[in-house]
């Protein structure tokens, strides 16, 4: 199926590892320049070498993205680099284990910190984004949330962080002269996804056999997600097929989630 976006240039947020990753290899796979921020200097010059390896043009800017200013010069190196922005995937985030299961025990400090980095770092890189695409009439905007943007369960801070991510873009996908200029917002859903290095990997190594028996009574597939199966759906949102879907929130969840 030919997604109609070669050529498009794509920025992944977070594109180091993980979800961010696959959402850049797969942009790759498609045709797509892809430029990448992340902190992390050499994760950053290993994700710029495989997308690479797929045939595409890529960009790594290290940028810690709850200092706003560096927001600004991410989108300035791709601007810099490739003269537009047709595709924005907002990956960074985290913050789903942040804190304490007590939550008069964490610090207010915990909440605005995971808000930052998951809110109102989309929020950033979407409204510096918008102008650059309706200039061309044609933007796609996805953002990674959570399922616990959509049900209760997980921390509060975290779950509040990602609900709001989810009301951004259904808010937007509702803003009449955004639509109708070819820009469509919407969120990808993923539930618990197996990330090398990260919460449920080490879970997982703590205590492998009551790892398991939590799997296989919480999860109807019997695993966890990967990347790259949420990253198939990114993809799809970001393609001229999807120019229809709009301020849809797409759960990839294997059934996980308790909501509709």
């Amino acid at each position: 199926m030919d997604l109609g976006i070669k050529g498009k240039i794509a920025l992944v947020t977070g594109g180091s590892h993980g979800i961010g990753l696959a959402s850049a290899l797969a942009l790759a796979g498609e045709g797509c320049p892809v430029a990448i921020c992340a902190r992390d200097r050499v994760r950053l010059a290993e994700a710029v070498r495989a997308i690479e390896a797929k045939g595409a043009e890529a960009l790594g800017v290290e940028a810690d993205v709850t200092d706003r200013p560096a927001i600004g010069r991410v989108v300035e190196a791709v601007i810099g680099r490739w003269g537009r922005l047709d595709i924005l995937v907002n990956n960074v985030g985290g913050g789903g284990r942040w804190g304490s299961e007590i939550v008069e025990d964490t610090p207010l400090d915990t909440w605005i910190e995971v808000y930052n980095k998951n809110a109102l770092a989309a929020a950033a890189f979407t409204q510096l984004a918008i102008p650059v695409m309706r200039r061309r009439r044609w933007g796609r905007v996805v953002t990674i949330g959570s399922i616990y943007g959509k049900e209760g369960g997980g921390r509060p801070w975290f779950n509040m962080a990602k609900a709001a991510e989810i009301s951004l873009m259904k808010t937007l996908a509702m803003t009449k002269y955004l639509a109708r200029d070819g820009i469509t917002f919407n969120t990808v859903v993923p539930g618990s996804i197996m990330i090398p290095d990260t919460g449920w990997a080490r879970t997982a190594a703590e205590d492998p056999k009551a790892f398991a028996a939590l799997v296989d009574r919480d999860f109807p597939l019997g695993r966890l997600g990967t990347p790259e199966e949420v990253a198939a759906a990114v993809v799809f949102l970001c393609s001229d097929a999807a120019r229809l879907v709009n301020g849809a929130a797409i759960v990839v969840d294997g059934g996980e989630s308790s909501s509709f």
